[in-house]
C-alpha cells in the first residue's frame, strides 16, 4: 500500500502539473506545432535536420516546422505519456497487488479516462484545434487530477487510536456537492472561452462591451460541432459569439462565487476545527482565482497569468474534492 500511495502522489503531481502546461501550449498558439499525431512531422522529436526539414514542409506546405511552437507540443506529449505509464502501473497494482485496502475500481476508472484523453489528443491535432476536443480534452485532464486527488485521500492511512469519523451533515454534503457541479461546470465555460478565443471579447469590467447586458447570440455561441476539416486555430466565430461565451463565463463566477462563499462561510461557522479548516481553503482558493481572473481581463491577457488561471482552476477543484471528500467520509482523527 506504501507503494501505491508514493506513486499515487507522484501520479498526482505530475498530472496538476501536465494540465498547466497543457494550458501553456494550448494558449502560446502552439497547439498544432506537430500537425500530425503522435509524432512531430512523422518522426519521435522535432526535426532538425536540413533534409528532414525539407521533407516535412513537402508534406505539410500550410505548416511550416517552428521548433519553438513544436517542442512545446511534443514535450507535453511526453509528459501525457509519462502519466499514462504511471496511472498503467497504479492499474496493475489494483489487480495483481495483494495488499489489503488497494482500491479496485478507481485505478480502472482512471486507466479508461487516460485512454481516452489519448484518443481527444489525437483529435486535438486531428480536427485542428475544433473546440469541443480542446475543451474535452481540458475535462479529461481535470478529471484525472479529481480522481487521482480522490485517490489518494481514500487510501491515506488511519490510526486505530484516531476519533471515529464524522460525516458532515446532509444540508453540508448537498452544498459540497452542488459547489463541485457548479466550479465543474465553469471549467468548461472557461475552457470553452479560451478555445473559441473568447478571453478577450470583453475587455473591460464588470461591463461587457461598455453594457451590462451586451448583443448576445446563444445559438452560434453554444454550437457544439461546426463539422469537420476546419482550420479552428484563432476561432471561427463572429465577434458577437465570442462576446456572449465570455459573457456566460463571468455569469459561471458569480454563480460559482455565490455558492462557494455559501458553502466556506457554512464550514467555518462548524464547531469542530478540522470543518473550519476546510471551509478557510474554499474561500482561500476561490478569492485567489477571482483575483487572477480580474488580472487576466485588467492586463489583456498576459500569457502567464492565463496559464496561472488554470492552475487556479486545478486549486479551486482539488479543494472542492478534498471537501466533497470529507463532509462524507468524516474527518478521523481531525482535532475537535
Amino acid at each position: 500500500m506504501l507503494w501505491f500511495r508514493r506513486l499515487n502522489l507522484l501520479a498526482l503531481i505530475w498530472c496538476f502539473c501536465l494540465v498547466v502546461v497543457g494550458a501553456y501550449v494550448r494558449l502560446s498558439d502552439a497547439g498544432l506545432g506537430c500537425p500530425d499525431w503522435p509524432g512531430c512531422y512523422g518522426h519521435l522529436t522535432v526535426p532538425d535536420a536540413p533534409h528532414e526539414l525539407a521533407a516535412a514542409e513537402q508534406q505539410y506546405p500550410q505548416r511550416p516546422v517552428e521548433a519553438h511552437k513544436a517542442w512545446k507540443e511534443m514535450i507535453h506529449r511526453y509528459l501525457a505519456e509519462t502519466l499514462g505509464l504511471f496511472i498503467t502501473t497504479l492499474a496493475l497494482f489494483s489487480l495483481f497487488g495483494k495488499s489489503p485496502g488497494l482500491p479496485k475500481r478507481l485505478p480502472l476508472a482512471l486507466l479508461g479516462v487516460v485512454l481516452f484523453q489519448g484518443v481527444l489528443g489525437m483529435w486535438t491535432v486531428t480536427w485542428q484545434l475544433k473546440p469541443l476536443a480542446v475543451t474535452g480534452h481540458l475535462l479529461g485532464g481535470m478529471t484525472t487530477f479529481a480522481l487521482l486527488l480522490w485517490m489518494w485521500l481514500r487510501t491515506r492511512p488511519i490510526s486505530r487510536t484516531a476519533a471515529p469519523a464524522t460525516p458532515a451533515s446532509l444540508g453540508l454534503r448537498r452544498l459540497a456537492t452542488l459547489g463541485l457541479i457548479v466550479v465543474a461546470c465553469q471549467i468548461f465555460l472557461g475552457g470553452w472561452t479560451s478555445t473559441n478565443y473568447a478571453a478577450l471579447a470583453c475587455p473591460d469590467l464588470p461591463t461587457c462591451q461598455n453594457q451590462l447586458l451586451p448583443d448576445l447570440d446563444l445559438k452560434q455561441a453554444f454550437t457544439l460541432w461546426h463539422g469537420l476539416g476546419i482550420n479552428y486555430e484563432h476561432g471561427i466565430l463572429d465577434a458577437r459569439a465570442r462576446v456572449t461565451i465570455h459573457y456566460f463565463h463571468r455569469l459561471g463566477a458569480l454563480l460559482v462565487t455565490a455558492v462557494l462563499l455559501t458553502l466556506g462561510i457554512s464550514l467555518l461557522r462548524q464547531e469542530r476545527l478540522g470543518w473550519r479548516w476546510l471551509g478557510g481553503a474554499v474561500l482561500a482558493a476561490l478569492g485567489l482565482q477571482i483575483s487572477i481572473g480580474i488580472g487576466v481581463i485588467e492586463l489583456q491577457w498576459p500569457l502567464w497569468l492565463a496559464a496561472l488561471h488554470n492552475l487556479g482552476a486545478e486549486l479551486l477543484l482539488g479543494t472542492l474534492v478534498c471537501t466533497n471528500f470529507f463532509v462524507r467520509r468524516g474527518l478521523s482523527g481531525a482535532p475537535a
